[in-house]
């Protein structure tokens, strides 16, 4: 391993071969805690034209964004050698079989898609669905992201994430077994979590049989439930500065199982989102660097602390 910490890029290339872009996709999905299914006003924390780029929009056909995405990435990247269409805007599961067949049919028809990832909550997912993504993977590559954000049901039901933990944990199970790639989304410092817990909480990540794992940090951004819940109450919130950060990365990935791939420890949104502190610009390259000096500077490594222990309860 050549550096520090299982690298997500150096996996997919594994994978597929050469240097694989994903093209992100807005494809028209919505979310049960959006339409009223669930609720309406989504998770607190949620405001999702902060990480769809620009091309990404429904008015435009899959296709059409799939060319786009690949003239812009061709223009800031020229090495890419194969795509693979993200899914990423809303639950992007969130919707019935012949839809969900449609629209992916759709994209990897496209001639320089080689596969799938897919975005989706874990209570929108069902056997049915999954065994036809586990038909998609006889041919494709084909890889399920599930927003968990926290293993406390406390947590989720402040954030009003509309479902509990066990609920994440028995669709990533569901998931694992047809053979599917499988990650989990997490956001580091929620209200109500402290050091201590997000540290503990990695032994929890640890016991799901996850292929890749995402961080990042809280984040607020304007227009939503948690941006207000801040200016109302303040104190109830940590934001950790950069350097801070990045310190309990390293602690947290020292105890990450070590064959997990860490596809994002951070992340980047356009300014005119963000309420509230935060790190100003600083871009996803820069952020991987500095991590990687942490991990030198402390001479740690991910795993260096892994026990295989069964996890605690939450």
């Amino acid at each position: 391993m050549d550096k520090p910490f299982r690298s997500y890029a150096a996996w997919f290339r594994e994978q597929l071969g050469g240097r694989v872009q994903k093209l992100s996709l807005d494809a028209g999905f919505g979310c049960p805690n959006r339409d009223g299914t669930l609720a309406t006003g989504g998770c607190t924390f949620c405001i999702n034209g902060a990480f769809t780029p620009s091309y990404c929009t429904p008015e435009k056909s899959i296709t059409r964004q799939l060319d786009e995405g690949i003239a812009f990435h061709r223009w800031r990247y020229r090495k890419a050698t194969k795509y693979v269409a993200y899914f990423q805007a809303y639950s992007n599961t969130y919707a019935p079989l012949e839809v969900l067949r449609e629209r992916y049919t759709e994209a990897l028809s496209h001639p320089e898609v080689v596969g799938l990832v897919i975005g989706t909550r874990p209570d929108c997912v069902d056997n049915e669905k999954l065994d036809y993504l586990q038909e998609l993977a006889h041919n494709h590559f084909v890889a399920v992201e599930y927003g968990v954000e926290s293993t406390s049901d406390e947590t989720l039901r402040r954030i009003n994430r509309g479902h509990d933990f066990q609920t994440a944990r028995h669709a990533i199970e569901a998931t694992a077994r047809r053979g599917l790639h499988v990650g989990a989304h997490f956001i580091l410092g929620l209200p109500g979590e402290e050091e201590e817990f997000l540290i503990r909480q990695t032994e929890v990540i640890n016991s799901l049989p996850l292929t890749t794992v995402k961080f990042h940090q809280l984040q607020l951004f304007r227009d939503t439930a948690m941006a207000r819940e801040y200016d109302r109450h303040p104190e109830a919130f940590r934001f950790r500065s950069l350097d801070e950060y990045l310190d309990l990365v390293v602690e947290i990935m020292r105890r990450l199982r070590p064959d997990l791939i860490v596809e994002r420890f951070a992340s980047e949104a356009p300014p005119r989102f963000h309420h509230g502190p935060n790190w100003g610009l600083i871009r996803n390259e820069q952020l991987w660097q500095l991590l990687e000096k942490r991990f030198s500077d402390k001479k740690s490594y991910q795993g260096e602390f892994y026990i295989s222990l069964p996890p605690k309860t939450e």
